[in-house]
């Protein structure tokens, strides 16, 4: 915007103090007024996700603090209460687990209303390195671990069990309290080592979730123990009667992370007889990193999707 003022000498014949400056002051407001809009119309306001919340929880075991994030459905429950998801790495993976999860569930051709929760920490990162390794790792021989890229020692690890306590004893409970949940529609989603924690969850507390996914699981932590662990889960003979596990992993991703993925499918096979719907799923064209969104989309399909039913 361009504003002209003319200035008249004071001695010039005809100039008026008074209504010179009355002009010169509306002038001056004008602009002043101009410029307010134009910084009312382009203040930027965070972006938020639509019914959801955030709030901390401190796990009665350990002290361990949380942010959890929260995102509830709008529609009413359904008989027995709402499915809900619960995403490992909250703070990285909630948000687009809430924007799939919203479109995957819009009527009238969408799934019923579900509910999501992001398990994430005390950080504006999307990961709390030391405390994805704290939580979603089991004990191992520090031997039996490769060394770390940085050179750094290994931070704490072998925390899982007190991880999973805090999610049956402390989370679980305190969701119920926010949501009418459905206890038999809970389903885990992890991704890398948060992988590693839902297959262990699943073959130690496979009653824990109804459905499990988990995503380019780190298979390789101490030594493959968790290929040991699931050969002796098959030979238990357990009942998994609508127990459902997905793993999904990128198709470009490292050699040893394939065959970590592809030999626990191949193990766990045998478990259709006992009930259990597995799945398993390469992304073409994906990497570690990469189909992170894509798995995300795909637990929303798989948990709310009918049993053994073909998925997209």
């Amino acid at each position: 915007m361009r504003v002209s003022v003319r200035i008249v000498h004071p001695y010039a014949p005809g100039f008026r103090p008074a209504a010179a400056l009355f002009f010169i002051t509306r002038a001056i407001l004008a602009i002043m007024l101009t410029l307010n809009a134009t910084s009312m119309e382009t203040k930027a306001e965070d972006v938020t996700v639509p019914t959801a919340e955030q709030f901390t929880m401190t796990a009665s075991k350990n002290g361990h603090r949380y942010r959890i994030f929260l995102a509830k459905p709008v529609l009413p429950p359904p008989p027995g209460g709402y499915p809900v998801i619960y995403v490992l790495d909250g703070n990285a993976t909630f948000q687009t687990a809430a924007q799939a999860l919203r479109l995957q569930t819009r009527p009238p051709k969408g799934f019923g209303p579900a509910a999501l929760v992001g398990i994430g920490y005390e950080t504006d990162e999307p990961f709390d390195v030391d405390a994805r390794f704290r939580d979603y790792t089991t004990p191992a021989n520090a031997n039996h671990l490769p060394t770390r890229k940085s050179g750094e020692p290994w931070p704490e690890i072998g925390g899982a069990d007190a991880f999973l306590e805090f999610i049956r004893n402390d989370l679980f409970p305190e969701i119920d309290r926010r949501i009418a949940a459905n206890p038999e529609r809970r389903t885990l989603f992890g991704h890398s080592l948060g992988g590693f924690f839902v297959l262990n969850t699943f073959l130690h507390d496979s009653d824990a979730f109804a459905t499990y996914v988990a995503g380019s699981p780190s298979i390789w932590w101490n030594r493959n123990e968790l290929l040991g662990v699931a050969r002796n889960f098959v030979g238990s003979d357990p009942d998994l009667t609508g127990k459902r596990l997905l793993i999904g992993i990128g198709g470009d991703e490292l050699d040893d992370m394939l065959d970590g993925s592809r030999a626990m499918s191949s193990i766990l096979e045998p478990l259709f007889k006992q009930g259990l719907d597995l799945r398993y799923v390469e992304f073409d064209g994906e990497e570690h990193v990469s189909v992170l969104p894509a798995m995300l989309s795909r637990t929303v399909t798989f948990s709310l999707k009918p049993g053994h039913e073909e998925l997209p």
